[in-house]
C-alpha cells in the first residue's frame, strides 16, 4: 500500500498546486485509475513494465498540467482556457514562443527540473517489489476486490460526466489546442464582421457637429505605465520633451492624471476602446466604422505585426500601413519608423482625417524599444535605484527597470514628435486634435519583484492619457485633469473630439463633457484609489 499511497501523494501535490475547490477532488478521482491499476495483480513481467511506464507518463501529464496552471494563475491570474490566454496563444507563433521562453527560461528550467524529478521519483516508487518474474500471482483478498470494484465504479461515473472528464490533462490540452486553432480561423475570416460593423454605423448615421476641415491623430502605445513618466512625477527624466511641450502649451494640452485601463493586455483593451466599452454587445459599434460613415478618411499605421489587431481593427480603415513585419518580442523595429507615415497622412488633401498610430511603446523586450547604446539610466545609482534596493528588488528586475525607463525616454521622442508634426501646417480654419494613451500598463518592480504584463497588480492598469487640441482649451479646468479616466470609455471621448453625434451617444462616459459620471472599472485587483 505504501507505493500506491506515495503515487497518490505525488499526484495530489501537483493537482492542489494547479487547482482549487472541488476541482481538486475531481482531478484526484480522474487520477485514481492509475493508482488502482498499480494495485491490480498483473501476471507477466512485460505487462508490469508497460503498466509502470504508462503510470509514470500519466503522472507526468498531471504534474505538467498542475505546474502550467499554477504559473498562469500566479503570473497572469488566468486559467489556460481564459480569453486572455487563448487570445495570446492564438496570436503567437513558434518564434514568439521561443522568444518568450528566452525571457522566462529560469522559470521554465525550474519547471522542467520538477517534472523530470517527479518522473524519476514515480519510476522509483512504482518499481516492482517482491514477485518480479512471470508466474502465478497471489489473488487479492475479498475486501480488496470489493474496494477496487467500488473505486472503479466511482472512476467510471467521473468519466461519464463531461464536466469532470474534460479536466483530464490528456483531454483538456488537446481540446485547448483545438480552441486556439478555431480562434485563429475566426480571425482570418473577419470580412463579414467588418461589413456588419459598417452597416450598423450607416444605420446609426452619425452626423458631424463640426464644420470645416478636421484632423484627429490618435496615438495608441503599448505597455506604458504612467508611474514611469517624468510628466507624471517620476524621479527619472523619461519624458523631457512632453514635459517641455506641456509647459509651453498649458491651456492646449490636457494631461489626465488618473487614467486607467480596464484590461491588462492588448487585444481586450483595443476591443474595448474601439467598441465603446461594449465590444460583445449584440449591436456592437466600432469607432472606426462610425468615423468613416461620418466622412472621415481613416489611416491605421502600426509598428505591430499582429494578425488579431489587423483583422479586427486595422482593416476597417481606408489606408493600412504596417511598417513591422517581424512578429514576436524580439522585433527590433523602432517606433520612429512611423513618423514619416504620420507626416504623409497629414499632408493628404482629404478634408477630414482620422489617423490612428499603433506603437510598440515599451512592450517587452524593453532593450529592443530604444536604439542600441542609448540607455542613460544604467551607469549610476539614483533615487529610483535606491528605492528599488530598499524594496529588495532583484538585480534582474532593477536592470529591467533601467531598460524600461530607457525605452520610455526614446518613446518620449516619438510621441512628442508626433504631436509636434500634428501642430504644424494646419489649414485655415482647420481643427486639429491629438490624443495619446496606452493600451495597458506594465509591472517593473512597482508592486512585485518581477517585470512584465501584470493582471494581478495596479501597475498593469495605470496608463498615461493626454489630449491636445488647437480649437478648445480642455486643460483650462483643473477639475478635468483630475477626473479619473477609463480607457474602455475612450471611444466616447474620441467621438466627441471627432465631432460625431448620433442617437444613443453616452455623454456621461465622455471625460471632456460636463455630464461625465465616473464609475470604477471591475478590475481583478484591489485598487486603493482611482484618483491617486
Amino acid at each position: 500500500m505504501l507505493p500506491r499511497a506515495s503515487l497518490l501523494a505525488i499526484a495530489s501535490f501537483f493537482i492542489i498546486l494547479g487547482h482549487d475547490g472541488r476541482r481538486v477532488a475531481q482531478l484526484l478521482v480522474l487520477f485514481l485509475p492509475a493508482v488502482l491499476w498499480m494495485a491490480w495483480p498483473v501476471r507477466t513481467a512485460g505487462m508490469r513494465r508497460v503498466r509502470r511506464l504508462a503510470v509514470v507518463l500519466l503522472t507526468l501529464a498531471f504534474a505538467a498540467d498542475g505546474l502550467v496552471r499554477a504559473y498562469l494563475t500566479e503570473t497572469y491570474q488566468s486559467a489556460p482556457d481564459s480569453a486572455t490566454v487563448l487570445g495570446a496563444l492564438a496570436n503567437t507563433n513558434a518564434r514568439e514562443v521561443a522568444e518568450y521562453m528566452g525571457m522566462h527560461w529560469r522559470t521554465a528550467l525550474l519547471g522542467l527540473a520538477m517534472v523530470l524529478g517527479t518522473g524519476a521519483l514515480v519510476w522509483r516508487t512504482t518499481a516492482p517489489a517482491g514477485h518480479a518474474g512471470n508466474g502465478p500471482v497471489r489473488p487479492p483478498a475479498r475486501w480488496q476486490t470489493i474496494t477496487l470494484a467500488m473505486a472503479l465504479l466511482v472512476c467510471s461515473v467521473a468519466w461519464v460526466s463531461k464536466p469532470w472528464r474534460r479536466l483530464h490533462p490528456l483531454l483538456y490540452w488537446p481540446q485547448l489546442a483545438q480552441s486556439v486553432t478555431t480562434l485563429q480561423a475566426q480571425w482570418h475570416d473577419q470580412d463579414e464582421r467588418r461589413a456588419q460593423l459598417l452597416q450598423r454605423a450607416q444605420a446609426l448615421a452619425p452626423q458631424m457637429t463640426l464644420s470645416g476641415p478636421s484632423t484627429v491623430v490618435l496615438v495608441i502605445t503599448d505597455s506604458i505605465n504612467r508611474d514611469n513618466m517624468q510628466l507624471y512625477g517620476y524621479g527619472r527624466a523619461t519624458t523631457p520633451r512632453l514635459l517641455d511641450m506641456q509647459r509651453r502649451h498649458p491651456e492646449e494640452m490636457l494631461v489626465l492624471r488618473n487614467a486607467w485601463s480596464a484590461d491588462a493586455s492588448t487585444l481586450p483593451s483595443l476591443n474595448n476602446l474601439f467598441g465603446f466599452g461594449e465590444p460583445g454587445a449584440a449591436q456592437a459599434q466600432h469607432l472606426i466604422a462610425m468615423a468613416r460613415t461620418a466622412g472621415y478618411k481613416v489611416w491605421w499605421m502600426s509598428n505591430h505585426d499582429d494578425i488579431a489587431v489587423e483583422q479586427q481593427h486595422a482593416r476597417l480603415a481606408n489606408v493600412v500601413d504596417i511598417v513591422n513585419r517581424t512578429p514576436g518580442r524580439s522585433s527590433a523595429s523602432l517606433d520612429g519608423e512611423l513618423l514619416d507615415c504620420i507626416q504623409e497622412a497629414l499632408a493628404d488633401p482629404a478634408e477630414r482625417k482620422f489617423i490612428i498610430v499603433h506603437l510598440l511603446g515599451a512592450h517587452p523586450h524593453y532593450r529592443l524599444r530604444f536604439p542600441k547604446g542609448e540607455n542613460p539610466f544604467d551607469d549610476e545609482v539614483d533615487s529610483v535605484e535606491t528605492q528599488l534596493l530598499t524594496q529588495q528588488r532583484s538585480a534582474l528586475v532593477r536592470r529591467y527597470r533601467q531598460e524600461y525607463d530607457a525605452a520610455l525616454l526614446y518613446h518620449d521622442f516619438v510621441v512628442a514628435e508626433s504631436l509636434r508634426v500634428t501642430q504644424l501646417d494646419a489649414k485655415a480654419q482647420e481643427r486639429r486634435a491629438w490624443v495619446y494613451l496606452s493600451d495597458h500598463g506594465q509591472e517593473v518592480g512597482h508592486g512585485e519583484n518581477r517585470a512584465g504584463h501584470s493582471p494581478g497588480t495596479e501597475a498593469g492598469y495605470r496608463i498615461p492619457t493626454i489630449v491636445w487640441t488647437n480649437h478648445s482649451r480642455p486643460a483650462a479646468s483643473a477639475d478635468v485633469a483630475q477626473r479619473p479616466f477609463r480607457a474602455d470609455w475612450a471611444g466616447w471621448t474620441l467621438a466627441d473630439i471627432l465631432g460625431l453625434d448620433w442617437q444613443g451617444e453616452m455623454l456621461e462616459r465622455n471625460v471632456l463633457n460636463p455630464q461625465y459620471r465616473w464609475q470604477p472599472p471591475n478590475l481583478p485587483v484591489q485598487v486603493k484609489s482611482f484618483t491617486d
